[in-house]
């Protein structure tokens, strides 16, 4: 499970259930309750904001890496757009370090460290924007540089602690150069061949473009320039050795929403979508459907629905599945109607 979750980057966490079943597509025998136990208990995967500002599961062994790489962001250093907000870059830079402080050493909710900020900073101005600011705008920054991370809910209330609090002690700081380049080796490793505008997507949503070929151009050696039918990409010099002598394989998956493998691939759907419109997949504000996914190709979506002990399975395909595929859609639907402790309900498809 942590290997995977190192492996992806981070698992999409917007939804909880979504980071769940991104790693039960991959693990066959997933416990239900291992990320859970991870998160709260082991403490082995955290969680906090990190690319593009969303919401992720981390291996606990690899925050320092993403801190030192996000800590250098320039995402919120947009000083006219945290005007607009209400506050200025030196208000935030006092944010920050209040958060850090009330952090350290408790666990707290949203509303107490709003009053708690409001205390230190005796601002009443900064302790309303913790406390009323859209969901992550003022906390990314402490999450970015290494000041905050959730803790477990206290009831349906989320709560927030300081790593160093909750997590045991690290292995010390790492090098923003060296995080750059570990994070980038990762990437090109899950999600190449990718171009330099895919990899700044991934980290800032669209900017940076050239801090991203800098971040390539870091590997050196390590990574190689590869033509997909004209465009020119980046792969790890090791995978392509290997892709060469990889033969194709039949394969059907059931991803969940915002699994990475259609979240990276967006600009580049349309290749890789057998049929129907991408806003069957990719939909308004940000939500992106479960996929049917075939020999990595998008061939459908799917949803599913838990009433009592059982799971209702509704698998819409973009046309007439071969009998092959159905078969095989099948036997992932049983799979996931074991993980979930349920019988399994599969609508004609």
């Amino acid at each position: 499970m942590l290997a995977v979750a190192s492996r992806l980057c981070g698992l999409h966490a917007q939804l909880m259930s979504s980071a769940e079943l991104t790693l039960w597509a991959r693990i066959d025998s997933l416990d239900r309750q291992a990320v859970q136990r991870a998160l709260w208990q082991d403490r082995s995967l955290v969680k906090t904001w990190a690319m593009r500002g969303t919401l992720n599961l981390l291996p606990s062994s690899e925050l320092p890496m993403w801190h030192a790489a996000l800590g250098t962001s320039p995402r919120f250093l947009n000083e006219a757009a945290w005007k607009r907000i209400g506050i200025t870059l030196d208000q935030l830079d006092r944010l920050t370090e209040a958060i850090g402080g009330v952090l350290d050493g408790r666990i707290v909710t949203r509303d107490e460290l709003a009053e708690e900020v409001r205390r230190i900073t005796g601002s009443d101005v900064l302790g309303s924007h913790v406390g009323q600011n859209s969901w992550g705008t003022m906390l990314r920054p402490a999450a970015f540089t290494g000041r905050l991370c959730f803790g477990p809910n206290l009831g349906q209330r989320v709560r927030f602690t300081h790593p160093k609090t909750w997590l045991a002690a690290d292995a010390g700081p790492v090098q923003p150069d060296a995080a750059a380049a570990g994070i980038t080796r990762r990437f090109l490793s899950a999600y190449g061949p990718a171009t330099d505008r895919d990899l700044a997507r991934w980290w800032s949503g669209g900017s940076g473009i050239a801090t991203a070929r800098q971040w390539i151009a870091s590997l050196g050696d390590d990574a190689v320039p590869v033509d997909i039918e004209g465009t020119r990409a980046w792969m790890l010099a090791s995978d392509a050795r290997k892709i060469r002598k990889l033969h194709p394989v039949q394969s059907v998956s059931l991803l969940p929403g915002f699994d990475q493998y259609v979240i990276a691939a967006s600009c580049h759907a349309d290749r890789l979508m057998s049929a129907g419109p991408r806003s069957r997949v990719y939909r308004p504000q940000g939500w992106i459907s479960p996929v049917l996914l075939v020999n990595g190709f998008m061939h459908g979506t799917w949803r599913h629905a838990i009433k009592g002990s059982r799971v209702k399975v509704t698998i819409q395909p973009f046309d007439k599945p071969p009998a092959w595929v159905r078969r095989a859609a099948a036997l992932e639907a049983e799979r996931l109607a074991v993980f979930l402790g349920c019988t399994l309900d599969l609508a004609k498809f």
